[in-house]
């Protein structure tokens, strides 16, 4: 079974899968990175960020993208 854990590498790795298919889906190309945080105190443990292009969780209007990241009409 598979952790709900979205902090740890293996975790960060299935939410960015999951967020580049659905949006993949809907005809966006959405810019997902992971980053090594390293050890956090408070967490007690490493930590690995998502990271996204996206703003507030929606793909980019076409007109804010670069334009080899625009969709054609």
């Amino acid at each position: 079974m598979a952790s709900n854990d979205f902090c740890t590498r293996e975790g960060a790795l299935r939410l960015k899968e999951r967020i580049e298919s659905y949006w993949r889906d809907r005809g966006y190309d959405v810019n997902i990175e992971l980053q090594e945080a390293g050890f956090m105190p408070a967490m007690r443990s490493a930590r690995t960020d998502v990271r996204s292009n996206m703003v507030n969780g929606m793909p980019r209007p076409a007109n804010d993208r670069a334009p080899e990241q625009r969709r054609s009409a």
